[in-house]
């Protein structure tokens, strides 16, 4: 039976792919060209295709009253990185069964990727009641005992409870009120079910609009969103892959059961090639569709190109991104085999217990206070901008709260006077503001770095690598190497000059080839070559996604009693501040507790906003004359960058969110994130106690 193309990939499942179309009739009647993404094809009557993939090209928008499209509303085309923040509208037609949700809704790794429903009925299982209008959370799809079912949760007092639904089960299933901002291409990709609309409020007012912005001035309504899809097609005698819009005005007829699907072109992806079991390399393949950029390799990888894939293998990177406080910062994946050389730079920390993951047995960690902190117990330190810290290790201490003796988690730390060391405790929950001290002078290797400190670690290219035509690191004033992190590659290299091979990332590149028949001799590769890769955003969060969550600190405890008096926050200790370019002690080879002008640290491995204000260093004949000089220049100079650091909290106000690719301008629309609201829950509850 013949439907549009419209309708036939709206309905279609896939999990189904691919499916062989023969064209019937429209506009293309007599045979026609067709072009769209540089590619022509010519769509006749009785043309067949096979489609082997789909995916949202743009979005049909428009103007939503009262869940149905305004009268006087005109269809205007939206983007995909259209710019705005939305809030999706639960769909108020219920799906009749948990396959049908399985088939429309997309259900992923990520957490937009796990939708949310409710029944108006109990469920009974086995073990556990889902009472009725329960949220209900479907996080993946699954074969158990046999049968294909679907992994869900339920939250209960704060425990969650899980639990699988047979795709078989049947009732009524409505969608959850969704209390989340996604953009539009987050909605493309997770929140547009199948043969469905979806309907979507403008979270934001667009700040700067023009006359050629499709929406009305001052817009802040719902839209309802139908898409358009990019189909991805392999033509009979064609080798490269076409792409064909879903609205265009052609009948198809489904012919996959009765035609030989083998006649085709065979397109893999770099995933199916990984897939392959390591005997069938290497083999001969020819691209179909060649990725984009200037980096080698990727400018020799273009369509027609017949290259050897020698082997498949997981491989070592560091991720790096570009240490600056705007955004958007610059991102990294540098292998291992990377020769260039790197020195350290000061590392800022914004609570004592990021010093206590930064603390190591081969140094001692020396730092310097830009944030003041008032202690609300007196068996803790108050902090002022200036002092100067040796960390020491975490313990725990009791303090009295309310009346009552507490055991709680501290740093203890000795603070650095002019003449001695005063053994100190520090809350781990204390938010305050370090940086670093650096003494160490010495050049590193990236292999270097990852097997003596523990990331994240801040350096900058010193000597770059000569054996790359051009090293990306080298014009990066400073980076932050983040973690470790194991990735999937393939090793190629050109037919027509084998003296060379590359490696290429499985997961990150978006090629196309299909397998030659011809056979490769088995010959040693030659020297692998390996680039530093630049990502995007989205790609860094993609890999950050799947990799060990990081360290959060503790939660807050009580909150601390407000009859305290405040400390002003550029008071001076009675000791005096010592100079912020004193070294720790036991640093080098001084062993005693008197500090030594020998171990001064460089004002240059200092923040630059720092060193402005910093009096230079003279002979050490006058430093004891400009002691005091000096001491004011430097709480000067931490005032100004606590200054800065508060102003640049106070403009963008960002806050990390593991799996958002987004998340830098999603927290200005949020009031709370992810970790403060487990700091306050922790304060409830300690509250209580």
């Amino acid at each position: 039976m013949a439907s549009t193309l419209e309708k036939f990939i709206h309905s279609l499942d896939p999990r189904t792919l691919p499916r062989v179309l023969q064209i019937q009739s429209g506009i293309y009647f007599q045979g026609s060209i067709y072009e769209m993404f540089g590619n022509e094809c010519c769509l006749s009557t009785g043309e067949v295709i096979k489609i082997i993939g789909f995916k949202i090209n743009k979005l049909i928008a428009s103007i939503c009253e009262n869940n149905e499209v305004s009268r006087f509303s005109a269809k205007v085309e939206l983007p995909l990185n259209f710019p705005g923040l939305y809030k999706v509208v639960a769909d108020k037609t219920p799906y009749t069964s948990i396959e049908e949700i399985t088939r429309k809704v997309s259900i992923g790794p990520t957490r937009f990727g796990h939708p949310c429903f409710y029944s108006p009925e109990d469920i009974k299982l086995a073990n556990l009641t889902i009472k009725h209008g329960e949220q209900i959370t479907f996080s993946s799809v699954e074969e158990v005992n046999g049968m294909m079912a679907v992994n869900c949760g339920v939250v209960r007092n704060n425990q969650s409870h899980s639990f699988t639904l047979p795709l078989s089960q049947e009732g009524k299933f409505y969608e959850c009120e969704d209390d989340q901002i996604y953009t539009l291409k987050e909605i493309a990709e997770w929140k547009i079910p199948k043969c469905r609309n979806r309907i979507v409020k403008l979270s934001n007012i667009l700040h700067t609009w023009d006359s050629s912005n499709p929406l009305p001035e001052n817009f802040n309504g719902c839209l309802i969103l139908t898409p358009v899809y990019e189909v991805q097609a392999v033509m009979k005698f064609r080798k490269d892959i076409v792409h064909i819009l879903s609205d265009l005005d052609v009948e198809v007829k489904d012919i996959t059961d009765s035609y030989d699907i083998s006649s085709f072109l065979q397109p893999l992806s770099l995933e199916d090639v990984f897939e392959r079991t390591s005997k069938e390399f290497p083999m001969v393949a020819e691209i179909m569709e060649g990725p984009s950029g200037s980096q080698k390799p990727y400018n020799l990888l273009h369509t027609g190109k017949e290259i050897i894939i020698h082997k498949k293998y997981q491989a070592t990177r560091v991720l790096a991104s570009e240490i600056r406080s705007d955004s958007p910062k610059r991102h990294f994946l540098i292998p291992m085999s990377y020769k260039g050389k790197f020195k350290r730079r000061p590392r800022e920390f914004p609570t004592a217990y990021d010093l206590e993951i930064a603390r190591s047995e081969k140094e001692q960690l020396h730092v310097v206070a830009t944030k003041a902190f008032d202690s609300p117990h007196k068996e803790l330190f108050s902090v002022s901008v200036g002092d100067q810290f040796l960390v020491q290790q975490c313990q725990t201490s009791e303090i009295l709260y309310e009346g009552r003796k507490k055991v709680i988690d501290v740093l203890a730390c000795e603070q650095i006077l002019s003449d001695t060391y005063k053994k100190v405790l520090l809350p781990m929950y204390m938010e305050g503001g370090f940086v670093e001290v650096i003494h160490d002078k010495k050049q590193y290797q990236l292999f270097e770095i990852c097997k003596e400190f523990r990331l994240p670690f801040n350096v900058k290219v010193s000597v770059r690598d000569l054996s790359i035509e051009e090293d990306v690191l080298a014009a990066v004033p400073g980076l932050q190497f983040e973690e470790e992190i194991t990735d999937c590659y393939l090793m190629i290299s050109s037919t027509s000059s084998p003296v060379e091979s590359w490696e290429i990332p499985v997961y990150r590149l978006n090629m196309s080839v299909h397998l030659l028949s011809r056979d490769v001799q088995t010959v040693v590769p030659p020297v692998t070559k390996t680039t530093v890769e630049e990502i995007s955003e989205e790609q860094y969060y993609m890999v950050r996604r799947y990799e060990n969550q990081t360290l959060h600190p503790p939660p807050r405890p009580p909150k601390k009693p407000t009859t305290l008096e405040p400390k002003p926050v550029f008071a001076v200790a009675k000791q005096g501040v010592p100079d912020v370019l004193q070294a720790p002690k036991n640093f080098c080879v001084d062993t005693t507790k008197k500090l030594c002008s020998k171990q001064a640290a460089d004002v240059s491995e200092l923040p630059v906003s720092c060193q402005n204000d910093l009096v230079p260093r003279e002979n050490k004949k006058d430093m004891t004359a400009k002691a005091t000089l000096v001491e004011t220049s430097v709480i000067k100079a931490l005032g100004k960058c606590e200054a800065e650091k508060e102003e640049e909290e106070e403009e963008y106000n960002y806050d990390y969110v593991d799996e958002n690719i987004i998340g830098n301008i999603r927290k200005v629309f949020q009031d709370t994130t992810v970790s403060s609201t487990i700091r306050n829950k922790h304060a409830f509850s300690e509250g209580r106690r």
